[in-house]
């Protein structure tokens, strides 16, 4: 990891007078492995084709794609019934829901021009609004812009209940946090019901694997309060545009 020098981002008021990452929303696509084994055909479809046509909406600021090794998934601290089968998460960060609508028009007009020659299993689309952030103090950029920051995977926890997690970035191998509230059903059936349920992306610039080593005596210890219970909580790696086969299911 590089030694980076001067004062975090968060800790001088003239850089955070600037703007922010005006993010609100997320809206997360998760999903299980390929039936067939064809994930990086699916990887290479969606990153090269269907992924950069969404940037067409104006209130779309970022984007995350993920995925599961079999490492990562022995590495998972916890995976109940229905999200343990997830290998695949994407998410669009956006300004505001304005665009939501236009979102589903968007991939009905790309569906409807023969532009969606694959597709996963779907376990669930989810929408979340932002409730906390956190970045830790050596990587020095700020914790709104932690969508942009070049990290090497994200520790994903899904947990039902309310809880922060700015200790977590504590741990080695965190770059820092976002945590977001689930939502009820968007429109037009965009996304199901998560009331109740906190969503917390942890940005990685260790090992996606061996930072979920390090993380479980901190989750243990979050677990233990009660405040939150997990559903999920797993290590995955970004993908690596063409070279589709480095992370797979």
């Amino acid at each position: 990891m590089p030694v980076l020098v001067g004062s975090p981002s968060d800790d001088l008021p003239e850089v955070l007078a600037t703007g922010g990452s005006g993010i609100s929303t997320v809206f997360v696509s998760m999903a299980a492995r390929h039936p067939e084994g064809r994930d990086a055909a699916y990887l290479e479809w969606h990153t090269v084709d269907h992924r950069p046509e969404q940037y067409r909406l104006p209130s779309l600021r970022a984007s995350l794609r993920l995925v599961s090794t079999p490492a990562c998934r022995e590495a998972r601290a916890a995976g109940d019934e229905h999200y343990g089968v997830v290998d695949h998460v994407m998410s669009y960060f956006f300004a505001d829901r304005s665009d939501l609508q236009r979102f589903v028009e968007l991939s009905d007009g790309l569906r409807n021009g023969g532009r969606t020659p694959e597709l996963l299993p779907t376990v669930e689309f989810g929408l979340y609004t932002v409730v906390g952030r956190a970045a830790a103090p050596r990587i020095k950029v700020g914790a709104d812009v932690l969508p942009w920051w070049p990290g090497r995977g994200v520790y994903l926890l899904v947990e039902q209940g309310d809880a922060p997690a700015t200790a977590l970035c504590e741990i080695s191998g965190v770059g820092g946090a976002w945590w977001v509230r689930g939502d009820p059903a968007g429109p037009a059936g965009t996304s199901v019901d998560t009331t109740g349920l906190q969503l917390t992306y942890l940005f990685l610039d260790g090992d996606p694997v061996e930072t979920a080593h390090a993380l479980r005596p901190a989750l243990e210890r979050r677990w233990a309060d009660a405040a939150v219970m997990p559903v999920l909580a797993a290590p995955f790696h970004t993908v690596a545009p063409y070279d589709w086969t480095r992370h797979l299911p």
